[in-house]
Parts: structure tokens; C-alpha cells; sequence
């Protein structure tokens, strides 16, 4: 599915039978085009762990599937509290079960510094398990932030076990993504090591490794050199 034709369930349609057909298989495309467009940031208090330890367990056949909800972007931890809030005072907890937020480890050097914090991975998306009929659709789309769910037509499309699996371990990696604040080509000093106070140009980046190559001036000749994110700041 193109990520132009999602389109948000409008608040006055209930679904058909055809909400429940085949999950798209391009969900996870549309998702990971939402989380290039966007870089916000939570704090890691605002995650509930918990909630994704458990979603990767073995899920009962009861008809239980995955969909991803619109919301206001910058609200997406609202709408998870106020969802779990209508889920447990309307007593809808047989047949809404986890709502989830993913979000994913950054590092970011700033100053010299190592900040982590949590950052969303598809901004404006919520991941909400539900057994979906007429009641459990009508809680989820009339809760404030709540714009609509992906689909097509009135019709909400669950994601694939595989999609839901690759996202919730994407929040649980180990590596934490590292962010930094220079590009290639641009003048940096070294401040750490036998090259300190040295001047010169980023020649690569290794996010995965947290390092970069410099390319400095040495005895007339330029030389590449591969410092750590930390031992280097922008001129």
C-alpha cells in the first residue's frame, strides 16, 4: 500500500467484515516513511518498557491483531494514557490489550557530552492489540487525539505478526542509535589523543560504531585518522 492512500477512519463509520482481511503488507514502509520525516524526542520515563516485554510473548488465537492508530503528532503519549484510561474505566480490557508508543535508544554528543534519551520511532503513530468489532472501534477512535486508523476506505488493516515482531525489537535493540552533530566535510578539532587540537574535515561517519574519520594535515599530507564521537567537536 502507497503511503498516500491511508486514510483515517472517519469517526462516524463502524467497520465491515473487511476490516478483517489480510494485513498490508507495506505497513512497516508507510511507518518507516513517518519516522524519516520526523526526529522528536521523550524522555526515558515516558516509555513503558514493560509494555514491549510483553508484547513479544506468544499472543492467544482470539482474534487478537495489531493496528496502528493516527494521532496529533507530539501526542502520542497522551493518547496512550488516555486510551489505557477508557480501556480500564469502560471495562473494555477483553478486547483492548497493550497499547505502545515505539521508540528506540539515541545517544546524541553534545558539548563533549553523551545524552541518551528515548525518541519516537514513527512520530504520529500508536500501536494498539485489539479483538476489533463495532465496540472496541468506537473506544479507540473516539479518544481525544485519536485521528483515525490506517487502512483503506473505513476499513482498519491489522499489521503482520512479522511487521509488529520487527518494530517491538527495534525498540528492545541493544545498540542505541547514535546521533551527532557534525557532517561529512565539515572542519572539526581534535581534542583528545596524539592528534589533539589538530584541525580537520569529516571524511566518514560509522554511526554503528560510534566513530568518524578525520582528514587531517600531517607533515604536508593529508591523513585519515578514526577518532570516537567524543574526541572530536565542531570548529
Amino acid at each position: 500500500m502507497d503511503a498516500i492512500e491511508n486514510q483515517s477512519v472517519e469517526a462516524q463509520e463502524s467497520p465491515t467484515a473487511a476490516s478483517l482481511e489480510a494485513p498490508i503488507e507495506e505497513a512497516a514502509e508507510v511507518l518507516s516513511a513517518a519516522s524519516d520525516a520526523a526526529s522528536d524526542e521523550i524522555d526515558e520515563e515516558q516509555l513503558d518498557d514493560a509494555d514491549a516485554d510483553d508484547a513479544l510473548e506468544q499472543d492467544p488465537d482470539d482474534g487478537r491483531e495489531w493496528y496502528v492508530i493516527h494521532s496529533y503528532s507530539g501526542y502520542e503519549n497522551k493518547v496512550q494514557k488516555n486510551l489505557e484510561q477508557r480501556i480500564a474505566t469502560m471495562g473494555m480490557e477483553d478486547k483492548i490489550f497493550r497499547v505502545i508508543v515505539p521508540t528506540e535508544e539515541e545517544v546524541e554528543i553534545r558539548d563533549g557530552q553523551k545524552r541518551s534519551t528515548r525518541r519516537r520511532v514513527f512520530p504520529g503513530y500508536v500501536l494498539v492489540q485489539l479483538i476489533l468489532d463495532d465496540e472496541s472501534w468506537y473506544v479507540v477512535r473516539n479518544t481525544p487525539g485519536v485521528t483515525g486508523f490506517v487502512g483503506t476506505g473505513t476499513s482498519p488493516i491489522p499489521l503482520s505478526d512479522e511487521e509488529v515482531d520487527k518494530i517491538l525489537q527495534r525498540m528492545e535493540t541493544e545498540q542505541p542509535k547514535i546521533k551527532v552533530n557534525f557532517r561529512v566535510g565539515e572542519s572539526v578539532r581534535i581534542i583528545e589523543g596524539p592528534f589533539a587540537d589538530f584541525i580537520g574535515a569529516v571524511d566518514e561517519i560509522y554511526p554503528e560504531r560510534g566513530k568518524v574519520r578525520v582528514l587531517v594535515s600531517f607533515f604536508g599530507r593529508e591523513t585519515p585518522v578514526e577518532m570516537d564521537f567524543l574526541d572530536v567537536e565542531k570548529t
